[in-house]
């Protein structure tokens, strides 16, 4: 899938940096060439010479080089790629491109590029965290940018959390999926995923046992047949899979609001086990016991529905899925669920106590359509989501040539 593609790998100045080393490594086992570009402060941490011996190119370091200049200028340096990746992309150096600043040769090429370009941010817990850090990152995704990662784990500096660079694996899985071609290339695919958290107050939530996996396995599917993905997850068991845009969100509102800034798009496929209600008196405080044995009065607001908004709306997408979890009547619910909804096609399935369905790693479903319900043999999760990925590019092809 990387034969012959060109990647111009722009490595940012922190710890992680000595993981850019492996990743073009494996970048060029693959096929692919890579044309590296330290920042100053990356030279900190690797040395020209060791990037320059793995990529078997020339390192470019400096805006002002003449010599470079005169070779292959930034703007022609810029463009020459099939793909730009920062890995890994600093708090500072993710601030910078989100301000538009061109202050040095990385930053110049990332305002000079007319490719496309992902991000691989690592940085410590708190400054990933950090408000501007997060209004920085929503400003690049609004630009088109893709990103890979972070994930939580240990850091150089002791703590946890989520700030760590993602697997090399998983960000050559990302590159490949921008590359990816098939049925659904130039396709752009909503995906919802995962459960939602309703706050009761600041330590307590209302939840269900949704892992978020088999809404993972449809993007990841989706994906591989050349889509364009965007993921709005829930907090959700399962990572996000490589190769999509990701959106993190914890309650059915923040769910709602995701899914308005992803269209327009071809198609939605809406996985998320999204909450029916919302605490309406939620506390700003925790709840304490008074003594008394009284528990406290819970009020509920019925939440959105996210799956009938967007199958009534304007902007609807030429196909809306919709998902079942049933218990009881299964194929009876979900088909009169598919009518009050107005989404086109539903995916029922039975997760009543002892299928092992929810929180599981397998899967069985009943695709419900306008012409009937179509039952399928009980599958791995992963296999599920590769035939729906097929049934929503045949009908796109069928429906959208």
């Amino acid at each position: 899938m990387l034969e012959a593609k060109r990647i111009l790998l722009i490595v940012g100045g922190g710890i992680a940096a000595f993981r850019a080393l492996e990743l073009i490594r494996r970048l060029r086992e693959r096929g692919a060439s890579v044309t590296p570009v330290l920042t100053s402060a990356a030279e900190q941490f690797v040395t020209p010479l060791s990037v320059s011996a793995l990529a078997a190119a020339k390192v470019y370091r400096d805006l002002f080089d003449l010599t470079d200049e005169a070779e292959m200028g930034h703007i022609e340096l810029s463009r020459a790629a099939d793909l730009v990746v920062v890995c890994p992309a600093t708090a500072n150096l993710m601030g910078r491109m989100a301000a538009g600043l061109a202050d040095d040769l990385a930053t110049t090429l990332l305002m000079a590029t007319d490719k496309r370009v992902m991000l691989v941010p690592a940085m410590n817990v708190r400054m990933w965290q950090h408000p501007a850090t997060q209004r920085n990152l929503a400003t690049l995704r609004d630009d088109g940018i893709l990103t890979v990662g972070p994930v939580e784990g240990a850091m150089a500096c002791g703590e946890f959390g989520p700030g760590r660079m993602a697997d090399v694996p998983d960000v050559v899985a990302a590159i490949e999926g921008v590359f990816a071609t098939g049925p659904l290339s130039g396709r752009h695919i909503l995906v919802t995923s995962g459960p939602t958290h309703e706050a009761i107050d600041p330590v307590r939530y209302i939840a269900n046992r949704s892992s978020g996996a088999q809404g993972t396995a449809i993007a990841a599917a989706l994906r591989d047949l050349g889509a364009r993905v965007t993921f709005v997850t829930g907090p959700a068991e399962v990572p996000p899979p490589p190769g999509v845009d990701v959106v993190r969100v914890i309650s059915a509102a923040q769910m709602a609001a995701a899914v308005d800034d992803a269209f327009p798009a071809d198609a939605a496929v809406m996985a998320a086990a999204v909450a029916d209600w919302r605490v309406e008196n939620a506390s700003g405080s925790k709840m304490k016991k008074d003594g008394t044995g009284a528990a406290p009065q819970i009020a509920f607001a019925e939440n959105r529905d996210i799956l009938a908004t967007i199958s009534r709306a304007a902007n609807r997408p030429a196909l809306v899925v919709g998902f079942a979890a049933e218990t009881d009547d299964v194929v009876a619910n979900a088909t009169a669920k598919r009518q009050r909804k107005g989404c086109d096609w539903i995916v029922a399935n039975d997760v009543s106590p002892g299928t092992g369905i929810m929180g599981g790693t397998e899967n069985a479903v009943t695709l419900i359509t306008e012409t009937g319900a179509e039952p399928w043999p009980r599958l791995s999760k992963a296999e599920t989501a590769r035939r729906l990925a097929d049934r929503i590019a045949a009908h796109l092809t069928e429906t959208m040539a």
